[in-house]
């Protein structure tokens, strides 16, 4: 399937995270990689944070961190960028949340719903995990209208701390290709 171009732009977030090699100049690269796709550009970066391994427990430690994107793509159209950037980096899916080279999840897109096979959105663990609710508060704007800054807020209100995530370094991002002002 190919990325089908809306005429509208929409905003996304999108979930890295990374296990193993270099895991921050992986994340980085996955970055500079979706900012260089067509129709995507990277507005904003999370600090990058460096979390315990959830589910399949017996591997090394990730690093975490989301971006806000602007793209004239359709979700499906992004999910696909997004997964051809996994498998340039190495991406091989063995283990369920199993250790990984990068994997990049679609989180949100201006509050559209999807549940396929394929996509499901909003990502129907977001809520669950402190790795991809720490790294969006980062970056998800105070006067979003989505309703994605409400459901961080309540999320991280119901979550108990902070445990098994701690700030690993900040990072500041200027798109070549975003627009002045953003």
């Amino acid at each position: 399937m190919y990325a089908q171009s809306t005429s509208e732009p929409s905003e996304a977030y999108i979930a890295l995270g990374a296990n193993l090699g270099d895991r921050e100049e992986t994340l980085m690269e996955a970055v500079r990689r979706l900012d260089r796709s067509p129709d995507v550009t990277v507005l904003e970066c999370s600090n990058l944070y460096e979390t315990e391994p959830v589910g399949y427990v017996d591997q090394p430690l990730f690093l975490n961190m989301a971006v806000r994107v602007r793209t004239r793509l359709d979700a499906y159209g992004l999910l696909h960028v997004m997964q051809r950037i996994e498998k340039e980096l190495g991406r091989i899916r063995h283990i369920r949340w199993g250790p990984r080279t990068v994997d990049l999840d679609l989180i949100w897109m201006e509050g559209r719903r999807e549940n396929t096979e394929e996509l499901i959105l909003p990502h129907p663990r977001m809520e669950e995990r402190l790795f991809v609710l720490v790294p969006l508060k980062d970056i998800v704007p105070a006067d979003e209208t989505s309703g994605l800054q409400a459901i961080l807020s309540a999320a991280l209100e119901r979550l108990d701390g902070k445990d098994g995530l701690q700030l690993w370094k900040t990072c500041s991002w200027h798109s070549a290709s975003a627009p002045s002002g953003s």
